[in-house]
C-alpha cells in the first residue's frame, strides 16, 4: 500500500485471512507472529475471529519477517536497521556467542563477575569479586529506600544508579582504566542497594549469592545458585537489543558509565523487552493453581494477547539459554511443578505454531520455584545486562563521537503552513 492510500484503510480492520493474504503466510502463521508480538489482533464484536490494524499489518510487510535472523546469519539486526560493528556478540541461528566462545559454554564454567570482567578487559580472572565502595553503596540505599513502598526493584536500580553516579566525582572520567573501576562498583552497588529478603550472605560472596536473597526470603540451595548464576551469564549481552542500544546511544555522547546504564534500565521497563518474564511467571502461577496449561492458553488467546515465554525473533528453533536453563532446573527439585507446567505450555501452543520457549519462560520457572516476585526476572535480566552495556560503552568510547545521530524523515505538513 502507498503511503497516500494509508488514510483510506483507517477505521477499517483486516480479517485473518486478508492479513494472511497481504502478508503472504498461512493463518497459522499470522498468529505465531501474534505471539511473537510482531502483531496485535482484536476480536470481533460478537464474532469469534480477530481483526488486524492495516498498517501494522504493511509496516510489518515492507520490513520482511522480522522474526527470522537477518542475512549474514548473525540474526543481529532486523531489516532496515542501521549496523554497527561489534566484537561482543555474535548471534547465530541455535548458538550465541562471547567474544567467539560459545556463552552457554562459559556459562557452565565460569560465574558473572568472571565473565563480565573477560568480556570488558579479554583477561579470565578466576575467582574475581566486584565490591560497592561504602560510601556510593550508602548514597544509592538511601535514594533507593526513599521510594514509595509500591516501587518495583527495577525502580530501585535506577535510581540506584543515578545515585551512585551523583556519589562518584570521578564519573566523567572516560579512560579505560576508570571506567572498568566504575563497573565492577557499580553492579554491587545496585544489588546491595536492593532491599533484603532474606539473609545477607558474607563479603566475598559471588554475585549470584548476594542477589538471591534480594529476591526470595526462600533459603537457596547449590542447583538454585547455579541456576541463578548461569543466568547472570547467560544474560550479559545478546547484540543490539533495544535497552544495549539506547546503552550505546548514550555511550557516543560520551555520557559516563552511569548514564549509560541508566539509559539501558530506561528501554529495559519497556513490556517488549525486560519486562517479559514478569508475564510468563505470571501465567505459570496462573497454569500450576488451575492446573491446566491448555485453559490459560486458551484464554491468552480468546483476549487476543500473546502467550509469554514463546518464541524468539533470532531464533527459528529453541532459545539456547532456555534450554541451558531448563537443564539446570531439572536439578532443582521444588523446580518440577513449575518446570512440567512451562513444558505443557509449550506443547499446547506447538499444535498450532512452531514457537519454543524463550529465556522469559525459564526465568519464570525459576522465580515461581523459588517463591519469588513476577518482577524478580526482570531484576535478574537488569543486573546482568548492566554489565553487557559496559561492555558496549567501552566499545563505543573507542568510536568517533557523536556517530549514532539517524536523520528523520519528515512526513508531516509542507511548508509554508499558516502561523497558528
Amino acid at each position: 500500500m502507498t503511503q497516500d492510500a494509508e488514510p483510506a484503510a483507517e477505521g477499517r480492520r483486516l480479517s485473518t485471512r486478508e492479513t494472511a493474504e497481504r502478508l503472504g503466510v498461512k493463518p497459522e502463521t499470522v498468529y505465531a507472529y501474534v505471539s511473537r508480538g510482531l502483531l496485535t489482533s482484536r476480536r470481533t464484536p460478537g464474532g469469534r475471529g480477530s481483526t488486524f490494524d492495516p498498517r501494522e499489518v504493511d509496516a510489518l510487510a515492507r520490513h520482511g519477517r522480522r522474526d527470522q535472523p537477518a542475512a549474514g546469519g548473525d540474526g543481529g539486526e532486523a531489516a532496515g536497521a542501521p549496523a554497527i560493528a561489534t566484537g561482543i556478540t555474535l548471534i547465530g541461528a541455535d548458538r550465541y556467542y562471547y567474544r567467539g566462545v560459545d556463552a552457554v559454554a562459559l556459562a557452565e564454567r565460569y560465574g558473572c563477575e568472571e565473565v563480565a570482567e573477560w568480556l570488558w578487559t579479554g583477561t579470565l580472572t578466576p575467582g574475581i569479586r566486584f565490591s560497592a565502595p561504602e560510601e556510593t553503596l550508602a548514597a544509592a540505599r538511601r535514594a533507593a529506600g526513599a521510594l514509595p513502598g509500591h516501587s518495583g526493584p527495577v525502580d530501585r536500580l535506577r535510581v540506584a544508579a543515578v545515585a551512585a553516579g551523583v556519589a562518584d566525582p570521578l564519573r566523567f572520567d572516560l579512560s579505560g582504566a576508570t571506567v572498568l573501576a566504575t563497573a565492577r562498583s557499580l553492579i554491587p552497588t545496585l544489588v546491595d542497594a536492593l532491599p533484603l529478603a532474606g539473609r545477607e550472605p558474607g563479603p566475598r560472596a559471588t554475585l549470584a549469592r548476594r542477589l538471591w536473597p534480594r529476591l526470595t526470603a526462600t533459603a537457596p540451595d547449590e542447583a538454585s545458585l547455579r541456576t541463578l548464576e548461569a543466568a547472570l551469564v547467560l544474560l550479559i549481552d545478546h547484540d543490539l537489543a533495544a535497552s544495549t542500544y539506547a546503552a550505546r546511544v548514550a555511550a557516543s555522547v560520551r555520557a559516563h558509565p552511569y548514564a549509560v546504564v541508566s539509559a539501558g534500565l530506561g528501554a529495559l521497563e519497556g513490556p517488549l523487552h525486560g519486562a517479559a518474564s514478569a508475564l510468563a511467571h505470571r501465567m505459570l502461577a496462573e497454569v500450576l493453581e488451575r492446573g491446566s496449561a491448555a485453559a490459560v492458553v486458551a484464554d491468552l488467546l480468546r483476549a487476543g494477547r500473546r502467550v509469554p515465554g514463546l518464541g524468539h525473533r533470532l531464533y527459528p528453533g529453541e532459545d539456547p539459554r532456555a534450554q541451558a536453563l531448563f537443564a539446570r532446573l531439572a536439578a532443582v527439585k521444588r523446580a518440577a511443578p513449575a518446570l512440567a507446567a512451562a513444558r505443557e505450555v509449550e506443547a499446547t501452543a506447538a499444535r498450532h505454531t512452531s514457537l519454543h520457549a524463550n529465556v522469559d519462560l525459564a526465568l519464570a520457572v525459576l522465580s515461581v520455584s523459588a517463591g519469588m516476585e513476577p518482577e524478580a526476572g526482570e531484576t535478574v535480566f537488569a543486573v546482568a545486562r548492566t554489565a553487557g552495556w559496559i561492555a558496549h560503552a567501552l566499545e563505543e568510547y573507542g568510536e568517533p563521537p557523536l556517530r549514532m545521530r539517524p536523520s528523520g524523515r519528515y512526513r508531516g505538513p509542507r511548508p509554508p503552513q499558516p502561523l497558528p
